[in-house]
């Protein structure tokens, strides 16, 4: 089975997305970084995709919202990241 998409939305500078992106990068997930730290489309559609969000990041994996870097840890922690990773 084919690994789920990743996309992770970002902002420059934000420390919990770079700790987001380095369990991912050692989990070897491969992601599609969506920068909005200037607004734009990319920040609409997380919008869309997680309303209530409005902090970053906001990590999808498949058509599940996984939350933010908090959230992608304590899945690590329980077991759960790489059954959902691996689709």
């Amino acid at each position: 089975m084919a690994q789920p998409q990743i996309d992770i939305y970002t902002k420059f500078a934000c420390p919990f997305c770079v700790r987001a992106k380095r369990l991912l990068s050692e989990k070897g997930a491969q992601f599609i970084e969506h920068d909005i730290t200037m607004g734009g489309p990319k920040r609409d559609e997380m919008r869309a995709r997680a309303p209530d969000a409005m902090t970053v990041p906001q990590i999808f994996i498949g058509e599940v919202h996984v939350g933010g870097s908090d959230d992608l840890a304590a899945l690590d922690r329980a077991g759960k990241l790489d059954a959902l990773l691996a689709g």
